[in-house]
């Protein structure tokens, strides 16, 4: 069954995030507290714990929020989720909005292993309803009808590599 590994965040841009025990995340907002929250389609950022396991064996000395993501998964390939598709983690239900995004500034990981994993496996969600997240909660694709997925907000797409 899939799973929150870590629930991360930081006050402020461009810094890794600090795992918490438990976030709370508000409908068009985010996660409270977190700098990256607000009402745009970025409200919160989800990356595999097996994304991080990669750059693991490429020898960094890496774990749960220095990427930069809010939630940490393990057991769903979130990469292979659709725009649109829903995601029921904890008590709050997300809408992925966006797959990997435009690395405009090499980070300092991408300087120590020639690659970073969150421009192109770490997906990104809006809010459709809130609640406590915390590691362990479950996480699980939901469908708005059979076989289908919402398409609620699909202004953003796939970022290819």
């Amino acid at each position: 069954m899939a799973q929150v590994v870590a629930v991360c965040m930081s006050e402020r841009k461009g810094e890794r995030k600090t795992p918490v025990e438990q976030v709370e995340i508000q409908v068009g907002h985010g996660i409270v507290g977190d700098a990256h929250a607000g009402a745009w389609h970025r409200q919160v950022s989800l990356l595999a714990q097996e994304s991080i396991d990669k750059m693991r064996a490429m020898g960094l000395d890496v774990s749960a929020g220095d990427f930069g993501e809010n939630i940490t998964t393990s057991g769903i390939d979130l990469v292979s989720l659709p725009v649109g598709a829903q995601l029921r983690v904890g008590e709050s239900l997300l809408e992925v909005t966006q797959i990997g995004k435009e690395c405009h500034a090499r980070c300092a990981i991408y300087y120590q292993a020639g690659d970073c994993v969150m421009p192109k496996e770490g997906i990104f969600a809006t809010v459709v309803s809130g609640g406590l997240v915390r590691a362990v909660d479950t996480v699980a694709a939901t469908a708005t009808a059979p076989g289908q997925v919402s398409t609620g907000n699909l202004g953003c797409q796939r970022r290819e590599s």
